[in-house]
Protein backbone atom coordinates (compact mmCIF):
# COMPACT_ATOMS: atom_id res chain seq x y z
CA UNK A 1 0.00 0.00 0.00
CA UNK A 2 1.15 3.39 -0.80
CA UNK A 3 2.49 5.48 2.39
CA UNK A 4 0.66 7.86 3.42
CA UNK A 5 2.55 11.65 3.69
CA UNK A 6 1.25 14.86 4.36
CA UNK A 7 -2.93 14.01 4.41
CA UNK A 8 -2.69 11.97 0.63
CA UNK A 9 -1.70 9.66 -0.84
CA UNK A 10 1.58 9.27 -3.29
CA UNK A 11 2.47 6.70 -5.72
CA UNK A 12 5.60 5.72 -6.88
CA UNK A 13 4.16 7.10 -10.62
CA UNK A 14 3.10 10.70 -8.44
CA UNK A 15 6.34 11.08 -6.90
CA UNK A 16 8.66 10.39 -10.22
CA UNK A 17 6.71 12.33 -12.06
CA UNK A 18 6.85 15.64 -9.98
CA UNK A 19 11.12 14.80 -9.78
CA UNK A 20 10.63 15.03 -14.34
CA UNK A 21 8.65 18.33 -13.95
CA UNK A 22 11.28 19.69 -11.36
CA UNK A 23 14.07 18.68 -13.68
CA UNK A 24 12.40 19.91 -16.62
CA UNK A 25 11.65 23.06 -14.49
CA UNK A 26 15.39 23.32 -13.91
CA UNK A 27 16.71 23.06 -17.34
CA UNK A 28 14.27 25.09 -19.05
CA UNK A 29 15.29 27.87 -16.37
CA UNK A 30 19.22 27.36 -16.72
CA UNK A 31 18.54 27.57 -20.76
CA UNK A 32 18.79 31.27 -21.57
CA UNK A 33 22.06 31.33 -19.24
CA UNK A 34 23.56 29.00 -21.18
CA UNK A 35 22.77 30.48 -24.95
CA UNK A 36 25.09 33.29 -24.38
CA UNK A 37 28.10 31.87 -22.48
CA UNK A 38 30.84 34.57 -23.11
CA UNK A 39 31.27 37.92 -24.61
CA UNK A 40 33.11 38.89 -27.47
CA UNK A 41 36.42 39.86 -25.14
CA UNK A 42 36.50 37.02 -23.57
CA UNK A 43 36.85 35.50 -26.72
CA UNK A 44 39.75 37.90 -27.79
CA UNK A 45 41.61 37.30 -24.21
CA UNK A 46 40.88 33.35 -24.96
CA UNK A 47 42.98 33.70 -28.20
CA UNK A 48 45.09 36.44 -27.15
CA UNK A 49 46.27 33.75 -24.01
CA UNK A 50 46.72 31.14 -26.12
CA UNK A 51 49.22 32.68 -28.45
CA UNK A 52 50.85 34.24 -25.90
CA UNK A 53 50.83 37.51 -28.30
CA UNK A 54 49.39 40.68 -27.42
CA UNK A 55 46.36 41.93 -29.78
CA UNK A 56 46.89 44.40 -32.28
CA UNK A 57 43.30 46.13 -33.59
CA UNK A 58 45.39 47.22 -36.99
CA UNK A 59 46.87 43.56 -37.40
CA UNK A 60 43.15 42.69 -37.21
CA UNK A 61 41.37 45.25 -39.71
CA UNK A 62 44.74 44.74 -42.16
CA UNK A 63 43.90 40.71 -41.81
CA UNK A 64 40.15 41.11 -42.37
CA UNK A 65 40.01 43.22 -45.51
CA UNK A 66 43.67 41.29 -47.00
CA UNK A 67 42.80 38.40 -49.95
CA UNK A 68 45.79 35.89 -48.12
CA UNK A 69 46.18 34.95 -51.86
CA UNK A 70 42.33 33.32 -52.62
CA UNK A 71 39.76 34.63 -54.39
CA UNK A 72 37.71 36.21 -50.88
CA UNK A 73 38.18 38.29 -47.58
CA UNK A 74 36.75 38.34 -44.47
CA UNK A 75 35.28 41.91 -45.74
CA UNK A 76 34.36 40.05 -48.97
CA UNK A 77 31.15 38.20 -46.99
CA UNK A 78 31.01 40.50 -43.86
CA UNK A 79 31.24 44.20 -45.37
CA UNK A 80 33.63 46.61 -44.38
CA UNK A 81 32.85 47.97 -42.25
CA UNK A 82 31.33 44.71 -41.02
CA UNK A 83 28.68 47.00 -38.72
CA UNK A 84 25.29 46.30 -41.05
CA UNK A 85 24.02 43.34 -42.59
CA UNK A 86 24.85 41.65 -45.81
CA UNK A 87 25.25 39.16 -47.89
CA UNK A 88 27.83 36.11 -48.63
CA UNK A 89 29.43 36.43 -51.68
CA UNK A 90 28.82 32.64 -52.85
CA UNK A 91 25.31 32.15 -51.38
CA UNK A 92 23.36 34.84 -51.22
CA UNK A 93 22.23 34.44 -47.19
CA UNK A 94 22.27 37.28 -45.58
CA UNK A 95 24.86 37.95 -42.91
CA UNK A 96 24.45 39.83 -39.77
CA UNK A 97 26.47 42.65 -38.64
CA UNK A 98 29.73 40.96 -37.18
CA UNK A 99 30.98 43.88 -35.66
CA UNK A 100 29.36 43.27 -31.54
CA UNK A 101 28.50 46.63 -31.15
CA UNK A 102 26.03 46.65 -33.53
CA UNK A 103 25.12 43.04 -33.30
CA UNK A 104 25.05 42.26 -29.33
CA UNK A 105 24.57 38.38 -30.09
CA UNK A 106 27.74 37.88 -31.91
CA UNK A 107 30.65 36.21 -30.12
CA UNK A 108 28.61 35.19 -27.36
CA UNK A 109 28.44 31.34 -27.53
CA UNK A 110 31.89 30.05 -27.58
CA UNK A 111 30.66 26.39 -29.77
CA UNK A 112 29.58 28.37 -32.37
CA UNK A 113 32.43 30.90 -32.46
CA UNK A 114 34.97 28.37 -32.69
CA UNK A 115 32.46 26.64 -35.76
CA UNK A 116 32.23 29.85 -37.57
CA UNK A 117 35.76 30.77 -37.42
CA UNK A 118 37.23 27.60 -38.35
CA UNK A 119 34.77 27.25 -41.58
CA UNK A 120 35.36 31.16 -42.49
CA UNK A 121 39.15 30.84 -42.21
CA UNK A 122 39.06 27.95 -43.92
CA UNK A 123 37.39 30.03 -46.68
CA UNK A 124 39.31 32.66 -47.03
CA UNK A 125 42.91 30.79 -45.94
CA UNK A 126 42.83 27.58 -47.17
CA UNK A 127 43.42 26.47 -43.48
CA UNK A 128 42.16 27.39 -39.89
CA UNK A 129 43.09 30.73 -38.35
CA UNK A 130 45.61 30.92 -35.82
CA UNK A 131 44.91 32.36 -32.22
CA UNK A 132 46.65 35.44 -32.63
CA UNK A 133 44.85 35.85 -36.15
CA UNK A 134 41.34 35.45 -33.97
CA UNK A 135 42.26 37.95 -31.39
CA UNK A 136 43.45 40.76 -33.36
CA UNK A 137 40.71 40.29 -35.82
CA UNK A 138 38.14 40.32 -32.48
CA UNK A 139 39.94 43.84 -31.13
CA UNK A 140 39.68 45.37 -34.42
CA UNK A 141 35.60 44.91 -34.21
CA UNK A 142 35.67 45.53 -30.83
CA UNK A 143 36.83 48.63 -31.58
CA UNK A 144 33.78 49.79 -33.77
CA UNK A 145 30.92 52.20 -31.75
CA UNK A 146 27.28 52.02 -32.44
CA UNK A 147 26.65 55.21 -31.21
CA UNK A 148 29.47 56.82 -33.78
CA UNK A 149 29.13 54.54 -37.01
CA UNK A 150 32.00 54.19 -39.49
CA UNK A 151 31.28 55.51 -42.68
CA UNK A 152 32.21 52.85 -45.62
CA UNK A 153 36.03 53.07 -47.49
CA UNK A 154 35.20 54.66 -50.61
CA UNK A 155 36.01 53.17 -53.83
CA UNK A 156 39.07 53.54 -55.56
CA UNK A 157 38.46 54.53 -59.17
Amino acid sequence: MPALHHGGMHTPHTTSLARVTALLALVFALAPAQAGDTTAASQMQRWSDASGKPVSAERGRVFFTSRHGGEWSCASCHGNPPTTSTRHASTGKTITALAPAFNPERFTETAKVDKWFRRNCNDVLSRECTAVEKADVLAWLLQFDAKNPPQAPKEKP
